[in-house]
């Protein structure tokens, strides 16, 4: 009975749109009394959380906060390189990277299934995490990941937020996030509880622009490291016109036995 309903807090909308409960939240909304009082928050607003925001507040204020910046103790590198070397390249630096817990973020769920296909027929232990597994399967999943079971997750942003796991001491961004919020989110999965932890972007040949915004809104630039010789060609870093003639320095590390 929501008759005399008040107020409805609407807590981590992004993440819950992330997660497909768009039409679950619409039907609640549709049950409360028009004139209720609603707050809503979310830690990144994209378009459609602006929607979300149009479609159920009525003349609302609105507070934004400062982006908070990523640890210091978080390496940051980059890879610019184009769509087709991204798979043989995430291969190469699970290869190369010493880790305990790896999480790599991809931007679209029918990525995650196709780069989580292809780690195992490398021989990788890995699993995956986006929208389209059930409750009890997601918590199956980070039951797992948290204890080791499996040292590689591949996820959507739905594991931007929320996840605490001291563990994670690399993340990889298969592709670059939409907005530097965003980022920051996902690198901030590593370098918990004061440990060290390493954040590598792969930057496509069309995300080029993207990454510079995120750089802007740093306030930092970060480092492009070298390209393994084996991949071929790749693009220059190029934005706006203006080439990153930087020196690029190989991201050499001894492999681990047992990250396969």
């Amino acid at each position: 009975k929501f008759g005399r309903l008040q107020f409805l807090v609407l807590d981590e909308a992004d993440r819950m749109l992330d997660m497909g409960f768009q039409d679950d939240i619409m039907r609640i909304v549709n049950m409360l009394p028009a004139g209720r009082q609603t707050l809503l928050f979310s830690a990144t607003m994209p378009e459609k959380i602006r929607q979300l925001a149009r479609t159920i507040l009525r003349s609302p204020a609105e507070v934004n906060i400062a982006i908070s910046k990523p640890p210091e103790k978080i390496v940051q590198q980059a890879y610019v390189v184009y769509d087709p070397q991204k798979q043989e390249l995430v291969r190469y630096l699970l290869q190369q990277i010493p880790y305990k817990s790896a999480l790599i973020f991809c931007g679209r769920k029918q990525d995650v299934k196709q780069l989580t296909r292809l780690l195992k027929k490398y021989g990788f232990s890995v699993a995956e995490m986006h929208s389209d597994l059930a409750q009890a399967a997601r918590e199956e999943v980070m039951l797992g990941f948290a204890s080791g079971q499996f040292p590689i997750l591949v996820a959507t942003d739905i594991l931007s937020r929320g996840i605490d796991i001291d563990t994670i001491d690399l993340v990889v961004n298969y592709d670059v996030p939409h907005d530097g919020e965003d980022y920051v989110h996902r690198i901030g999965r590593t370098a918990r509880a004061e440990a060290e932890g390493i954040a590598i972007t792969i930057i496509g040949e069309k995300e080029q622009r993207r990454f510079a915004a995120i750089e802007q809104l740093l306030g930092k630039t970060i480092e492009k490291a070298a390209v393994p010789s084996f991949l071929g060609s790749v693009p220059a870093y190029e934005v706006r016109g203006r080439n990153d003639n930087r020196p690029r320095r190989n991201f050499h590390h001894k492999r681990r036995p047992g990250n396969n």
